[in-house]
């Protein structure tokens, strides 16, 4: 585990077998909690870095996801049930479908086909008395004077919370700032189907520099050098890719998704081309470009149709 503040201790959990693409967070206290369980294929690589930590079957009493995609909270059902002592905090959005995965697991499927069960796996349901369905400004006491607070930050997606250390002013923030991975460097929206939207995206990013956290930390992947400087980044970014799409949807009443997502790899999706190809993929296959488009196509279809009722 890498320490990234006092008491703060990231781990990677290891999606699909590759390094540095998602990562969850130990927070020590009387009562530890982690932070993101990864995939449900990354529960091994969990529970072992736990165990590594010192963190037996009966120490951690948190787990805590910021939102139910399975790159986050696919290992939610597994981890429960190996730390029986654990409570499982999840935004009151999507408390039900930790409940009853079946509708979460189905979408997936739709979506990732045969990749699902080979890089993200499933999620088991986790017993509703074991389930904490927070609202924002909840508290979540660690012992000592430590305590997280959930920030709700929907745009990414409606379920999504971001999770502030007050001890240390280290803000969690799943995806609701993007993705930048490290052997990269490209910080790149998160802007996925079904529930991306760009004002409820910028607010969120606009509350996140009102708490002027002293750390800012990606679930993909890790520490930002400047918080505010990545904040500001991240909100322009939005608003470039929303630009490009509704260029191409205003010149084609015929424009879809194919070409939505060709415009924006063209202006600025792409990482550098002198990356490895298994390094891009990793990129693709995490945050791809053609997912974002489908994201962005559906809030601005969606916004037409409000706009002309």
């Amino acid at each position: 585990m890498l320490e990234i503040a006092p008491g703060v201790r990231q781990l990677d959990t290891l999606l699909g077998g590759m390094e540095h693409m998602t990562a969850g967070f130990l927070i020590d206290g009387a009562q530890p909690a982690l932070v993101e369980t990864g995939a449900q294929t990354s529960a091994p690589a969990v529970s072992d870095a736990l165990e590594a930590a010192g963190v037996g079957a009966a120490d951690l009493r948190w787990l805590i996801v910021t939102h139910i995609h399975l790159d986050h909270a696919g290992a939610v059902g597994d981890l429960a049930a190996a730390f029986p002592r654990a409570t499982v905090v999840v935004h009151e959005r999507g408390a039900r479908h930790l409940v009853d995965p079946a509708r979460l697991i189905d979408s997936a499927a739709r979506v990732y086909g045969p990749l699902l069960d080979g890089l993200y796996g499933r999620m088991l349901p986790v017993p509703e008395d074991r389930l904490l369905a927070a609202a924002d400004g909840h508290r979540v006491d660690l012992g000592g004077d430590r305590r997280l607070v959930m920030v709700d930050s929907p745009g990414h997606a409606k379920h999504h919370h971001a999770v502030l250390d007050e001890a240390t002013g280290t803000l969690l923030v799943g995806d609701a700032v993007g993705v930048q991975l490290p052997d990269i460097g490209v910080l790149r929206p998160a802007t996925p189907p079904p529930d991306f939207d760009l004002e409820q995206a910028v607010a969120s990013l606009r509350r996140f520099v009102e708490l002027r956290p002293e750390h800012l930390v990606l679930t993909h992947y890790g520490p930002v050098a400047d918080a505010q400087a990545t904040l500001a980044e991240a909100e322009e970014m939005l608003h470039r890719w929303v630009g490009v799409a509704e260029q191409v949807m205003a010149a084609s009443a015929e424009a879809g998704v194919d070409d939505v997502a060709a415009a924006l790899a063209d202006a600025f999706a792409q990482p550098p081309e002198a990356l490895p190809d298994t390094v891009r993929q990793k990129f693709e296959v995490l945050n791809g470009v053609h997912s974002n488009a489908a994201g962005i196509v559906r809030y601005l279809s969606r916004r037409q149709a409000v706009a002309a009722e």
